[in-house]
């Protein structure tokens, strides 16, 4: 059953793009949403997929996609858009610390661990969950909370996700302008290379040098990280994996590789699959309704005030919510995210401050919630 698994998670995206090429209706939806949302099905089907594969699966697509994605970057473009995102980003961290407060300070009467509460899920809302989990450990939250927790972040963010993934841009479209000029998931040139032969000597032999490439400059970011802590330190792998990548993509032969933005886009599909899995809707059950109310109310509102903020500073749609992927989800969501916003050129944008949110989040998470602290 486990080898079924993997040759399904790894096969079915391919099935997805060949559909989307003969079917309209799929093309329409979107192959991400398509993956995403048949992983969601399968994982609710108890007994079906194994969470620890699902999990591996996912973990190992998204360290090759980066690379293979990042390789064809335009880095001195980018930098044009660095003041943007950085303003997108601090009004994110911002508003996920007023959302966690006022959240928390309207349910002091409910829980003794309000405040602990509202410091974690700051952690994960401007970091990850690495960071909501630092916070924990360091507030001492009772195993329970920090269980129940965990799992409503899960739940409600597999809701927030599903919603970037389909309607979010046109939504924020309605109030917020639009990204000038973006390097689209879906131009002419991107479709010819879909449609081209894969198996041409060029293709094949750029998708090989990738491929190759991108799995040197990640065992060479673990080794590192290995070796400076003694074990896996997943922001510095992340962070070394992003810097090599767009170090790479500065040498014109490796920027024009064939075939390595087809397979980055591949893998990001596989990871869709893979994660929407883990997305076990059952879990209600188990988080209590305070938790979860406590949770999604957060989420509501610091997603609500960071739109606010970035219709008064005029940021644009696209800019917006990839800066609110990277604060509420982290780096490896910014590429389904990018590839549903047809906007590729915010890779690195979204990335960097993922980044950036990990090395923060902790910090943030424990400011608020020892302000907030009867």
């Amino acid at each position: 059953m486990g080898l079924l698994q993997v040759l399904f998670l790894v096969g079915f995206p391919g099935l997805v793009l060949l559909a989307a090429r003969h079917f309209k209706p799929v093309a329409v939806v979107g192959p991400v949403v398509v993956c995403y949302a048949v992983g969601i099905a399968l994982g609710n089907i108890h007994g079906l997929t194994q969470e620890k594969l699902s999990l591996s699966v996912s973990e190992a697509t998204v360290p090759l996609a980066i690379p293979l994605l990042l390789f064809g970057t335009d880095v001195p473009r980018w930098l044009r858009l660095a003041r943007t995102t950085l303003v997108s980003f601090v009004l994110a961290c911002l508003s996920a610390m007023v959302g966690a407060a006022l959240v928390g300070l309207a349910s002091a009467d409910r829980s003794d661990e309000w405040w602990k509460m509202s410091g974690m899920l700051v952690g994960v809302y401007t970091g990850g969950t690495a960071n909501m989990n630092a916070v924990g450990l360091a507030l001492r939250v009772r195993d329970e909370t920090f269980i129940l927790l965990n799992t409503a972040d899960l739940v409600v963010g597999a809701a927030y996700l599903l919603f970037l993934v389909t309607v979010a841009q046109r939504i924020a479209h309605l109030f917020l302008p639009r990204f000038p000029n973006p390097t689209g998931w879906d131009e002419a040139e991107d479709e010819a290379a879909r449609n081209a032969p894969v198996l041409t000597g060029s293709r094949v032999r750029g998708m090989a040098l990738a491929f190759l490439l991108a799995a040197l400059i990640v065992g060479v970011s673990v080794g590192a990280s290995l070796l400076a802590f003694g074990g896996l330190e997943p922001p510095v792998v992340l962070l070394l994996i992003t810097s090599l990548s767009l170090a790479a993509s500065f040498v014109p032969s490796i920027r024009n590789l064939p075939g390595s933005y087809v397979m980055g886009d591949y893998a990001l599909l596989v990871f869709c699959v893979a994660v929407g899995t883990l997305a076990d809707i059952s879990r209600l059950r188990d988080t209590g309704p305070f938790v979860f109310v406590f949770c999604a109310a957060v989420e509501f509102i610091t997603v609500a005030i960071h739109l606010a903020l970035a219709a008064l500073f005029r940021i644009d749609a696209d800019t917006a919510l990839i800066t609110s992927t990277a604060t509420i989800f982290g780096p490896p969501f910014i590429g389904p995210v990018a590839r549903a916003l047809r906007n590729r050129e915010l890779m690195v944008s979204g990335l960097t401050t993922g980044i950036m949110g990990y090395a923060v989040g902790t910090y943030l998470g424990l400011a608020v919630a020892w302000l907030l602290r009867p």
